[in-house]
């Protein structure tokens, strides 16, 4: 019972640390720039560093060391290499044309820089790119605050659905109080919490299986588990060959960052784009570190059930729990490593908020600054902004709560369709936006809805045929978007974009 009275008093100070951020930050929002953009004032660390605290959400501390923890190397391997060469190529090519075209143009939002570029005075580009924003969004944000109702639950054994709620309510209301300078600010501090909890994860949990000689006998014991040309089936423990097409499509979630709007937008706000070198390094090699100790933390965990000190994990839903599982037994060693544990159970909550709140702001922007009037024809004055985007930003966790009320929801699933939507229908947009003189209003517009319906048809449909067709959705989409956009481009180059 102490180390539960510890535990959750270095929770509740983590948390009211957020609410104080969002307080001290509250002041001086009444500007639209300003609470969507920080006004352009990010310097080059926190953009960084809160460009990939946004990034890397949930399924950093609970997503891929649950894919390890079932599938072996295979999955997890593919999915890093294409994350961190997607981030590295994102920052060098993306960053800097991005915050020097929206600077010129007097955009603040991914959908109004889309329609000041292509010149679009009916907004009908703004008004499906708000509502693809929507769309792919709330379930995101579903698996953040799905992730948070986990830990809670674990933990405390408190009901999932309150959890969940109380967690979104929170939240909710730095991100309101606060707006993008918030955000950013939290974003800095719980990229500090995610990285303090995966060293003190890594250490413990192999000190725990027996050393690191038992986590990879442990793991070299099952069938192709260690191998990146193998996945590794956890009912019939056996493996199967990993194709190069299935590589291919793990890889392709590298592409996601070239239409994720709660990381470019980072790239908008940057103060001094000749600062832009740095962030890149900083976010580049941060990401690859932390990527590859969530995937150890999971082989890990793999080795400590197999010695009887956490409980076998079966299903993705629990295989996620993995983290917390060794952080509550960490917690059991006394009042330093409780207060340890703590700190580390505020980094998943760290990785979940950081992203969650990110997503947020973003739609409340999409509904407020460019849904609401490419609808009503009118431009709406920036308080009136402001307080539409705060609204927006409950309903949208009412309705996120309702998606995330199952318990047994996968986080790693979850985010893998939102990040392959927006991949598909922003990712082609924004490239030929920037590189390609020829892409034009209809262009962009049938790449937009060609991508965004191909995640849907491919998802739900195609893969189901199998082999060949079971690839991440990801690839085909954002391919299909980046034919069409070209196709229909030249196609109507005669006509005024």
């Amino acid at each position: 019972m102490g180390t539960q009275i510890i535990l959750g008093i270095v929770i509740v100070l983590y948390l009211a640390m957020m609410i104080l951020i969002g307080v001290i930050f509250s002041k001086g929002n009444d500007d639209a720039g300003d609470f969507y953009l920080g006004g352009r004032k990010l310097g080059p660390f926190v953009a960084a560093m809160s460009a990939e605290a946004s990034d890397m959400s949930s399924w950093l501390l609970l997503g891929i060391p649950g894919l390890a923890y079932l599938s072996g190397m295979a999955d997890a391997t593919w999915t890093i290499i294409g994350l961190a060469i997607g981030t590295y190529l994102n920052w060098l090519f993306v960053a800097s044309r991005l915050r020097k075209k929206t600077e010129e143009l007097g955009a603040i939002t991914i959908p109004g820089y889309f329609a000041a570029r292509y010149k679009d005075d009916k907004k009908i580009i703004t008004l499906i790119s708000a509502i693809i924003i929507v769309i792919f969004f709330i379930p995101y944000v579903a698996s953040g605050f799905a992730a948070c109702g986990k830990l809670f639950n674990t933990l405390f054994g408190v009901d999932y659905l309150f959890a969940m709620i109380v967690s979104a309510i929170i939240i909710a209301l730095y991100c309101s109080l606060g707006g993008f300078k918030a955000v950013c600010m939290t974003d800095l501090v719980q990229s500090i919490a995610m990285t303090v909890s995966l060293i003190f994860v890594i250490f413990f949990g192999i000190s725990q299986a027996g050393g690191f000689s038992a986590v990879i006998d442990n793991a070299k014991s099952l069938p192709g588990y260690f191998s990146i040309s193998e996945l590794y089936d956890p009912v019939s423990k056996t493996s199967s060959p990993y194709g190069a097409l299935t590589a291919c499509s793990m890889l392709a979630w590298g592409l996601g960052y070239f239409g994720m709007p709660h990381i470019l937008v980072r790239f908008m706000a940057i103060e001094d784009e000749k600062k832009i070198g740095i962030s890149r390094r900083v976010a580049s090699v941060w990401v690859v570190i932390a990527m590859f100790v969530a995937l150890a933390i999971g082989v890990i965990g793999l080795a400590m059930s197999a010695a009887g000190k956490i409980p076998v994990l079966e299903g993705s839903g629990n295989a996620e729990r993995v983290i917390i599982y060794i952080s509550n037994l960490m917690s059991t060693y006394g009042i330093v490593p409780a207060i340890i544990a703590g700190i580390i159970l505020s980094g998943i909550l760290a990785a979940t908020m950081s992203t969650a709140d990110s997503q947020l702001l973003a739609s409340a922007s999409a509904i407020s600054s460019d849904l609401i009037q490419a609808v009503g024809k009118k431009k709406l004055d920036d308080e009136t902004q402001v307080k539409v985007a705060k609204i927006t930003v409950v309903l949208i966790s009412i309705i996120a709560i309702f998606i995330a009320r199952d318990p047994d929801s996968s986080v790693f699933q979850i985010v893998s369709f939102a990040w392959a939507g927006f991949g598909a229908a922003f990712g082609p947009a924004v490239l030929l936006s920037l590189f390609w003189k020829k892409s034009n209003l209809q262009g962009a517009l049938a790449g937009m809805v060609a991508g965004g319906a191909m995640i849907f048809i491919w998802k739900f449909g195609i893969s189901k045929l199998g082999g060949a067709f079971a690839i991440y959705e990801l690839l085909p989409a954002f391919l299909v978007a980046l034919a069409v956009n070209v196709v229909v481009s030249l196609a109507t180059a005669s006509k005024k974009a």
